[in-house]
């Protein structure tokens, strides 16, 4: 095989994607391929794709329709789809007329040099089959140097959700091993890594069935790696949030005291409907243990508007529901219908203007919420994790408190990657703004 050949790689979609994208490139990487950030220098261009929405899917159709004009001029440019996308549209994506030269599937990514090479003589190609057991626990993914990263724990999700694709995509549930785990995070921490986000459909279900150790477990041990190393997890889901892993959370210092629990709706018959398998009281006996136990959370959730017959009064339990839990921050979306799920068979009987109008409410409540809530830290110190440069100004740098919210501060005599304090002056529903404090300050020394 040439060893010149280089891959150019596009990532769509949900923090799993970017670590599956990670297992993709060390994959290649250990087969002799180099990796290019330009797509006119590519041998082969792969996207890595998310069906989980519409508008994702949308959005990858029309980057393939702007390769498919790129191989008129580059006819030997090998195109190749990835992900959960390539799982759920394998037929339509082969079609004769498309541009794609290879459909892998989420569980395949070992088969990839064996069917990239066959695509560069001209084959096309695809392996979509779901496993029972790839895990890719074996490989340590190809990361670029920086301060954080995503490590997926397990894959897969045992659920059902009726709106979600999920299951069908990436197959059920399996976990990595803790012992594989807590090494690969080792590894990194000794490259000098700050912070890891332990990453799975719904990592709440983790279980090494090597060890039988739970999600708790394995929290535990990626935190007593390294005391300075900062732990996030996502994303959990209510019915499995045990009293264990609520008082891991709360025994380390080093697990941030951020969790992203999706309720999805404030209405128990839209639940049921959705098979999220809790009810309204029970998250809200959730949320009040979880604050009993760790005093400074922050809490996310996910919400969608919308959904199959949900009604007026539907809506306006939701919105209840996210005034009562004073959530820091929420990711909303209007329902989109997707197939093979049992909510497809449901209709989508919302007026697209319905759904629309919901959501902006659900958004416009959210955002006077963050906004008081981060009003409150006015005039406090934060400890925030030296990210690096602002988007907006080259002056400032740009951070997150261990509770997940962004904060930006003239840069100074900051360095990323440490930990400083700063003390907020103003803030807006989605950002606060500060000084630094001298590099002295003692760590820890505020919440935020």
């Amino acid at each position: 095989m040439n060893p010149k050949r280089k891959i150019y790689l596009e990532t769509y979609g949900c923090q799993m994607n970017v670590a599956d994208s990670e297992v993709v490139l060390s994959i290649l990487d250990n087969a002799g391929y180099a990796r290019t950030e330009r797509l006119a220098e590519a041998d082969v261009a792969l996207v890595n794709t998310c069906a989980i929405r519409e508008n994702a899917e949308q959005r990858v159709y029309g980057r393939l329709g702007e390769f498919k004009y790129l191989k008129k001029s580059n006819p030997g440019l090998v195109v190749g789809v990835l992900g959960c996308m390539a799982e759920r549209l394998r037929k339509d994506l082969l079609q004769s007329e498309s541009s794609v030269d290879l459909v892998i599937g989420p569980d395949e990514y070992r088969r990839l040099p064996e069917l990239v090479e066959h695509a560069l003589e001209g084959e096309k190609g695809i392996a979509v089959r779901l496993s029972r057991v790839e895990n890719y626990d074996d490989i340590i993914p190809l990361r670029t140097d920086g301060i954080s990263a995503w490590v997926s724990v397990m894959r897969g999700c045992d659920k059902f959700c009726t709106f979600c694709v999920v299951p069908f995509t990436r197959g059920r549930e399996r976990s990595r091993t803790v012992k594989n785990v807590v090494r690969e995070i080792a590894g990194l921490v000794e490259r000098g890594l700050k912070e890891v986000t332990l990453l799975g459909q719904n990592v709440n279900s983790y279980r090494d069935q090597e060890t039988g150790s739970d999600f708790a477990d394995l929290l535990a041990a990626v935190a007593r790696i390294d005391s300075s190393l900062r732990v996030r997890f996502t994303t959990s889901h209510p019915q499995d949030m045990s009293d264990k892993l609520i008082a891991t959370i709360a025994r380390h210092d080093n697990i941030c005291n951020y969790i992203h629990l999706p309720v999805q709706s404030g209405s128990d018959r839209i639940l049921r409907l959705m098979n999220r398998t809790y009810s309204c009281n029970h998250y809200v006996g959730l949320v009040r243990k979880i604050r009993a136990a760790i005093p400074h959370v922050s809490l996310s959730t996910d919400i969608i508007a919308g959904f199959p017959t949900e009604t007026t009064e539907d809506h306006k339990m939701t919105l209840d529901l996210v005034r009562q839990i004073q959530y820091d921050g929420a990711f909303t979306f209007k329902y989109s219908p997707r197939q093979n799920t049992k909510a497809w068979q449901m209709g989508d009987d919302v007026p697209d203007e319905d759904k629309i109008e919901r959501l902006n409410e659900v958004i416009d409540l959210q955002r006077e919420i963050s906004l008081d809530r981060n009003r409150a830290l006015t005039g406090q110190p934060v400890e925030i994790l030296v990210e690096g440069p602002s988007k907006k100004s080259a002056e400032d740098f740009t951070g997150r408190t261990e509770t997940n919210k962004t904060v930006v501060f003239p840069k100074n005599d900051a360095t990323v990657g440490e930990y400083r304090l700063v003390s907020i002056d103003r803030v807006n529903s989605a950002t606060l703004f500060g000084m630094l404090l001298p590099a002295s300050t003692q760590r820890k020394a505020a919440n935020g």
